[in-house]
């Protein structure tokens, strides 16, 4: 039972030499019984974290009690390959590893059994679900042509940072921005390349911010960014750098090469709004003021 079973069974001293070594250990290291015993564990399996076993195995001797460890604490003891063809996408066996003391006649711990339980079948079915679970968290989050926050998200961004500054008071900035007479993109190109354009204003305006920033696609040809710690000067250093780099580019669309300009408003945040409704007002209006003050141009909030 013990040869046919399908769990590893070791049987280790207190120094770590194999004593026992079942068909399921044989089956998937290629080491046979008779060439394991009394060879010490790490010398046949460096890539075991010695330290990490010496501690465990410490422990389970000195109070004669067992101990448990999951693969989600601790992906695998034995860096056995995994040979299930259901779970073939993983590399190695995932593994839940038992050490259980052996007492001898004196009462006294004289070694420990590990008992290795192959559980790839169940690891990968969790981790499958917890990356699906990621990518619905991430398109919930996001909009899916640009990539970019969705309105929803990055609504939330501007409140959290206009709470951050009611507590700390540090410069900050908003900006909403529009691509100009993009109806005229959509009605000489198609929709197709006003996508395109879409996403090259989106490509383009994220390359030319920080990390710390935060870009949004507020909706249609419609964008906005965050700008922490950042006066409405450095705002607009950082708008000015973003609109001359649309300026200056052409999209080679589906449909033709297209040229396009932005406009940009920009509002660094005073004590003045109530809210963050009212700040994005403020940045919606200077973007207004850009409009009417002949497009493809960077206006700052009064």
């Amino acid at each position: 039972m013990l040869e046919s079973v399908e769990v590893g069974l070791v049987v280790l001293d207190l120094d770590f030499r194999v004593q026992a070594w079942n068909g399921f250990m044989e089956n998937h290291s290629g080491i046979t019984a008779s060439k394991i015993r009394n060879r010490v564990l790490f010398e046949l399996f460096p890539d075991i974290p010695e330290a990490w076993l010496t501690r465990k195995v410490d422990a389970v001797a000195l109070l004669n009690t067992r101990a448990f460890t999951s693969w989600e604490q601790r992906p695998y003891l034995f860096q056995f390959r995994n040979t299930r063809p259901i779970t073939g996408t993983e590399d190695y066996m995932f593994q839940n590893l038992t050490i259980s003391p052996l007492t001898g006649s004196t009462g006294q711990v004289e070694k420990v059994c590990l008992m290795v339980y192959d559980v790839t079948d169940i690891a990968t079915g969790k981790r499958a679900l917890e990356r699906a679970n990621e990518q619905l968290a991430k398109l919930s989050m996001t909009d899916r042509l640009t990539g970019l926050l969705n309105r929803g998200t990055w609504e939330n961004l501007v409140d959290a940072e206009f709470e951050r500054f009611r507590r700390y008071g540090q410069a900050t900035s908003l900006v909403m921005f529009d691509i100009d007479f993009f109806k005229k993109v959509n009605d000489n190109h198609g929709h197709l390349a006003g996508d395109e354009v879409i996403k090259h204003t989106a490509d383009t305006a994220k390359s030319n911010l920080r990390q710390s920033d935060s870009i949004g696609r507020y909706g249609g040809e419609e964008f906005g960014i965050v700008l922490p710690e950042t006066d409405a000067e450095g705002a607009r250093i950082i708008c000015e750098r973003i609109r001359e780099t649309i300026e200056q580019s052409v999209v080679q669309t589906s449909a033709a090469p297209v040229r396009y300009t932005v406009s940009v408003g920009i509002a660094q945040l005073t004590d003045k709004p109530k809210n963050h409704m009212k700040w994005m007002q403020q940045a919606d209006e200077a973007l207004y003021a850009a409009k009417k003050s002949g497009r493809n141009c960077v206006v700052v909030s009064e």
